[in-house]
Formats: structure tokens, C-alpha cells, sequence
């Protein structure tokens, strides 16, 4: 996947050809290359909406990883702090003409504009979306959960709120579980990756829970396995399950051919937690992961649940 840096992107070999089959094409290898989890939920979604689906991951992937690499090229001191908000707000120009109807022959922006002219996703979404991502690049340690909220929200959250536009739903209640689950799935991201971001000089939980627990910043950055901070992970974990709890709610509320691929990705990733637990805890030197059998196992019951709701 080719990323360049004046926000242009291009299906590699294919520049002159390209078509919307195309964009949609590259859009799903975007989905299938880096968010297997995802991916394999989306399998089971029918035909109509698998499309909007890829374009939507399609676009957060793209933008957080542009920021990605712009964070370590900001390190290097090869790009400024300004050519980055310059590169986010390349994107929003073009989010905002593919809102305009503005067709570009651009994989993502094409993929975009077709699925606008059937499912309504707000502009504002994807705009927080892009915001949420920048704030990693001027990261903060947050202070409380409300402010950590804030950032679950804008970088899971709306994704749910975009995804639900293409499920469809009887209620708007289901919007809110929709919330908690992207909520509930960026916890999961976050305790997953604890040492991976230790490596970076990163904490995201919140300070104050840290303090709750007596479990000192010096300790965490330090690794530090000890009581305190298994009661601090097993706060955390919890936290993330009862935000699971809520979504499941809204489930019912979705139509019925979307359910079971939404209930496959809440359950495979909730599982994240478990794989915590079966590694004790141990987020230092171990990475959590459910395999695939492990994610296929889990279906006919997901199935039956499903199709009992």
C-alpha cells in the first residue's frame, strides 16, 4: 500500500485502469491485510454492504497510518509538526469535495462517493475520525477516563456510528451501544498494547487510575509486574466488559442480516481480554491474540445467539 506524503493514493499497477470495482477491490485488501479480526466479520455481512464497509475502513487506516509514519518522521526531524496538520487537512479538503460530489480518481475517495449515494453517514464522523488520530501526534497523557473517553470516541466510536449507517437499525438507541462498542474495542486495543506503547514512552490509561491503585507512573514505564498493578488491570478489564455488555443491547436493533457479522467481531475481539487473563496479566512482554481456529470456534454459538435475538 502506497501512502505518499501529499495524500495521494493509487492502486499499484493499476493507476490508468482504475474503475470502481477497483477502488472497492483495493479498499477490501486494505481490510484484509491489517484488520484480520475485522475482516473476517465483514465475510459474513451480505454483498450490498461488505463495499461501504472496506471504504470506510479503507479511509481510518489510510489517515492513521499516514500519521504513523509522519510521528517517526517527526522524530527524525525530517517533517514538522505543521506539514503533518498540513497532510490531515489535505484529507479533509478531499472528504468534504467527495461530500460535495466531487468524483477523484483516487481508490478511497471513489469508494466513498459511491457508498454516499446510498447510506447517509454524517460528514462530522469522519472528520472526528481525523481529529482523533491527530491526537497522537501531540499525545497527552490523560488525566481521567472522561478525557480518555474523549479519544476512544473519536478513534473507535465513530467508526461504529459510520458502520451502523450501512447495517441499518429499527432504533436509534442502537446508536449508543454502537458507541460503547467502539468504546469497549479501543480499551481492548489499549490494554493489549500496553508494552508496545511503553516502548514508545506512551501510558494511555488514565493517571488517576494508576493512583487509585497506588501503582506508581515510574513502575509502569519501568514494567513493573506486581499486585498493585494486576488489580489495576483487572479494574481495567472489567471496565472494557461492561462496555461490551452495553453494546450487545443494541444488536437486535440492527437488521437482521447485520447481526451476526457485528456479534462476530464483538465477541473475537472481547476474547482479546480473556487472552490478557490467560497470560496473567503479562502485557510487558506478551501480546494477546486469538488465533484463527480460536476465532472460528466461536461462530455456531455466535450463530445460534444470533439467530435467536
Amino acid at each position: 500500500m502506497d501512502h505518499r506524503y501529499n495524500g495521494q493514493t493509487t492502486v499499484q499497477g493499476a493507476k490508468d485502469a482504475l474503475t470502481l470495482d477497483n477502488a472497492y477491490r483495493y479498499c477490501r485488501q486494505i481490510s484484509k491485510q491489517h484488520a484480520k479480526t475485522f475482516y473476517l466479520a465483514t465475510l459474513f455481512l451480505p454483498k450490498r454492504q461488505q463495499n461501504p464497509i472496506f471504504a470506510i475502513y479503507a479511509l481510518l487506516r489510510t489517515v492513521d497510518d499516514l500519521v504513523d509514519l509522519a510521528e517517526d518522521k517527526l522524530a527524525n526531524g525530517e517533517i514538522t509538526r505543521g506539514e503533518i496538520n498540513e497532510m490531515l487537512e489535505g484529507w479533509k479538503t478531499r472528504l468534504k469535495r467527495c461530500y460535495a460530489g466531487e468524483i477523484e480518481r483516487d481508490p478511497i475517495m471513489m469508494a466513498w462517493h459511491d457508498t454516499l449515494k446510498t447510506h447517509a453517514i454524517p460528514i462530522e464522523l469522519p472528520l472526528d475520525l481525523m481529529d482523533g488520530v491527530a491526537m497522537d501526534i501531540e499525545f497527552k497523557k490523560f488525566r481521567t477516563f472522561d478525557e480518555l473517553y474523549v479519544y476512544c470516541y473519536k478513534v473507535a466510536s465513530v467508526v461504529g456510528l459510520m458502520t451502523s449507517e450501512i447495517f441499518g437499525y429499527s432504533d436509534r438507541q442502537a446508536l449508543q451501544h454502537a458507541i460503547d462498542l467502539g468504546i469497549a474495542m479501543q480499551l481492548t486495543n489499549i490494554l493489549r498494547d500496553i508494552g508496545e506503547d511503553i516502548d514508545r514512552g506512551r501510558i494511555y490509561l488514565p493517571m488517576e487510575d494508576l493512583e487509585r491503585f497506588n501503582y506508581s507512573e515510574e513502575e509502569f514505564m519501568k514494567k513493573t509486574m506486581n499486585q498493585n498493578f494486576l488489580e489495576l488491570m483487572k479494574f481495567q478489564i472489567e471496565r472494557a466488559r461492561s462496555y461490551y455488555h452495553s453494546s450487545e443491547k443494541g444488536i437486535p436493533m440492527l437488521e437482521k442480516e447485520s447481526r451476526f457479522a457485528v456479534m462476530i467481531s464483538s465477541e473475537n475481539y472481547g476474547n482479546i481480554l480473556k487472552a490478557i487473563e490467560e497470560n496473567g496479566y503479562d502485557v510487558f512482554s506478551r501480546r494477546a491474540y486469538r488465533s484463527l481456529y480460536q476465532k472460528i470456534s466461536t461462530i455456531p454459538a455466535i450463530w445460534y445467539k444470533t439467530r435467536a435475538s
